[in-house]
């Protein structure tokens, strides 16, 4: 006997949202200095949620200056002291994880229990795993900060350091680029988040601000590309990071060519999730959805390329299809939902756009019987067969809920499809083999390789890719280096 599923509404009523902002400068909210504003609206209604001062180069400059100023008080406090802002910070995120799950929600389209059950608990894991570094950086083998220039172990901060973060996981890539810059030995920080999804970006000024952080310290510019590329080549920032698409990102790097910038990129991908005969089909087909439906594909290292052995590519299919048949799309605040909103009209034109194109070169396209609603920014997800490497699905980063499925007969067959891409950010091997594991994940080329699972992130593990995915690592204590200098 099949069951209706309720209705099961999150509250709006736990957050707040005013109705407009200021730019977070040297910890008080302010104008723009020229007066421009632009509105945020909820990809899931097309209501406009709030209005948000747009910085410019002038706000950019104030800010790097306050960030300069701060560096003097910061600088001179002891890593243990540090550290206790970033425990403040982290404990205050779960105490108001409801709150900010909702406004992430809100304000991306996403799920909400995947801003309650993924984005939230791992941005408070950074906090508290980058809070334990803080006052160990001297044991770690980053050596001790000196005032002579004798000692070769030395390092010192990259002093003012900019950070520009895509839409798709606003308040997690704040939580996982910030937390660690500002809290390595003295580095303060302004950044500049997407102009899709300002608010999570906003509320964690607020944060801040409750957890007694010095003035300064942190910097909020919400705006458009203009403010970015504003912070990008301000002459008094040492230290870039960007997460993003590989278009900008390569625009970035031009910048900072021949300066002493240091600049770490995590940009696009086309992770290949690759399925042997022996894998466990039912465990296989959930990583699979986890790997490309989770966040709506909106996501970098989405295994948004299956390969599959030919032997068993039907009976997996046809599995996929009955599970992609039970996923419920609809409004993100409802607790059943599993897809949500695409983030913004102009990525829907996109997304669209790519699939139409694949299906005019020969593809077969796929969708579960969904309705999508009649406001707001929705696309079904959809799977596409008889996919070639020629493909422009089965090439370019399409950032949607859009599968492309490949097969393979042999190990060394599925290795060079995978690796046949411009990207290397992502992968996933699904056998019950470990040596197969093993053998296939060494000749990947990849910076994260999944082995029966898909998108799991812990913060004591470094993040990032190869080729045209950027280059550079977050997380983990390889993570700490690029904010350190020689």
């Amino acid at each position: 006997m099949a069951f209706e599923y309720a209705p099961a509404p999150e509250s709006r009523a736990v957050v707040d949202i005013a109705p407009s902002y200021g730019l977070f400068i040297d910890g008080e909210f302010t104008e723009a200095a020229d007066g421009k504003v632009f509105k945020t609206v909820s990809p899931s209604t097309e209501e406009v949620l709030s209005e948000v001062a747009q910085a410019g180069e002038a706000d950019v400059d104030r800010a790097v200056r306050a960030a300069r100023k701060a560096f003097a008080t910061w600088s001179a406090l002891p890593g243990s002291e540090r550290a206790k802002y970033l425990f403040r910070i982290a404990r205050i995120i779960q105490e108001r994880s409801r709150e900010l799950a909702v406004l992430e929600t809100l304000d991306n389209g996403k799920p909400i229990k995947e801003t309650r059950d993924a984005d939230l608990p791992l941005v408070a894991a950074h906090f508290f795993y980058y809070a334990g570094w803080a006052d160990k950086l001297d044991h770690a083998g980053f050596g001790r900060r000196t005032t002579n220039g004798h000692s070769g172990a030395t390092r010192v901060p990259r002093r003012g350091r900019t950070g520009s973060s895509r839409g798709n996981f606003p308040l997690l890539m704040l939580g996982v680029e910030d937390r660690p810059r500002r809290w390595r030995r003295a580095t303060q920080s302004s950044s500049s988040p997407a102009e899709t999804t300002p608010l999570s970006a906003l509320f964690f000024a607020d944060v801040c601000r409750q957890a007694g952080l010095p003035r300064g310290v942190v910097n909020i510019l919400p705006g458009y590309g203009d403010a970015g590329a504003a912070l990008v080549a301000h002459p008094d920032v040492n230290k870039v990071a960007f997460t993003g698409s590989t278009a900008v990102g390569k625009e970035i790097a031009r910048t900072v060519a021949g300066t002493s910038k240091k600049l770490t990129l995590e940009l696009g991908g086309k992770g290949a999730n690759i399925v042997f005969d022996d894998a466990p089909i039912d465990q296989a087909v959930e990583g699979i959805v986890t790997g490309i439906f989770f966040n709506q594909g909106q996501v970098c290292c989405a295994g948004s390329r299956l390969l599959v052995q030919e032997s068993v590519h039907d009976e997996l299919l046809d599995a996929l299809k009955r599970r992609l048949g039970t996923l419920r799309l609809g409004d993100p605040l409802d607790k059943n939902t599993d897809i949500g909103a695409i983030n913004s009209a102009e990525q829907l034109a996109r997304i669209t756009a790519l699939a139409d194109r694949g299906e005019a070169e020969g593809a077969e396209r796929w969708s579960p019987a969904c309705e999508l609603p009649t406001s707001g920014y929705w696309f079904a997800p959809t799977l596409f067969t008889n996919v070639t490497q020629a493909h422009t699905i089965a090439r370019d980063e399409i950032f949607g809920p859009v599968l492309s499925v490949l097969t393979f007969r042999t190990p060394d067959e599925a290795v060079a499809k995978a690796n046949n891409t411009q990207y290397g950010l992502s992968a996933g091997i699904w056998t019950e083999k470990g040596s197969r594991i093993l053998a296939v994940a060494g000749k990947l080329r990849a910076g994260v390789i999944w082995s029966n699972t898909f998108n799991k992130f812990d913060p004591t593990s470094p993040f990032g890719g190869y080729k045209e995915s950027g280059f550079g690592r977050e997380g983990g204590r390889h993570g700490l280096e690029a904010y350190l200098d020689v």
